[in-house]
C-alpha cells in the first residue's frame, strides 16, 4: 500500500476536523496516513511518502495562511512534480476562491492533482465529514 501523509494548518479547528475525517477514510480503506500539523513536517520528508493530502483554510483575501503554511508549501513546490496530491480546506467567506488558485498553482508545480480540492464552508457538517472520509479512502485506493 502506498504511504501517504496528511499535512495541514488549522486556525479554528475546522481544517483539522477535515484532516481527521480524511484520516478515518484512509483507515477504512486499510491504509494509515499520519496527521502532521504543518510546523511538524519538514520539506525533506516529502521523499518519504508516495502521496499527500494538504489542508489549509482560506485566510485574509482568499490566500493560504501566510505565517506557516505558505512558506512551507513554497519550500516543497519543486518536489511535487509527479506526486499525487489532494488539497482541502475550509473558508468562512469568499466562496472558496483560494482553492481554485491553489489548484492551479499545484498543477503548475507538476503535481498529480487527484481531483478538485475539497472545500467546506465553516466547520464540517456530518455530510462534509462523510465527503472527507470518502476522499481519504478513494485517494489511497487510487494509489494501489
Amino acid at each position: 500500500m502506498a504511504k501517504t501523509a496528511i499535512v495541514y494548518w488549522s486556525g479554528t479547528g475546522n481544517t483539522e476536523e477535515m484532516a481527521k475525517a480524511i484520516q478515518r477514510g484512509t483507515r477504512k480503506a486499510g491504509a494509515e496516513a499520519p496527521l502532521f500539523a504543518v510546523d511538524s513536517f519538514g520539506a525533506d520528508e516529502i521523499k518519504d511518502y508516495d502521496g499527500f493530502f494538504f489542508g489549509c483554510p482560506a485566510m485574509g483575501d482568499e490566500v493560504l495562511e501566510e505565517g506557516t503554511f505558505e512558506p512551507f508549501f513554497a519550500s516543497i513546490e519543486s518536489k511535487l512534480k509527479g506526486v499525487p496530491v489532494v488539497l482541502f480546506g475550509s473558508y468562512g467567506w469568499g466562496g472558496g476562491a483560494w482553492m481554485k488558485s491553489w489548484e492551479e498553482r499545484t498543477k503548475a508545480d507538476g503535481a498529480k492533482l487527484f481531483r478538485d480540492g475539497l472545500v467546506v464552508e465553516n466547520g464540517p457538517t456530518d455530510a462534509d465529514a462523510a465527503a472527507c472520509e470518502e476522499l481519504g479512502a478513494s485517494f489511497v485506493k487510487s494509489l494501489e
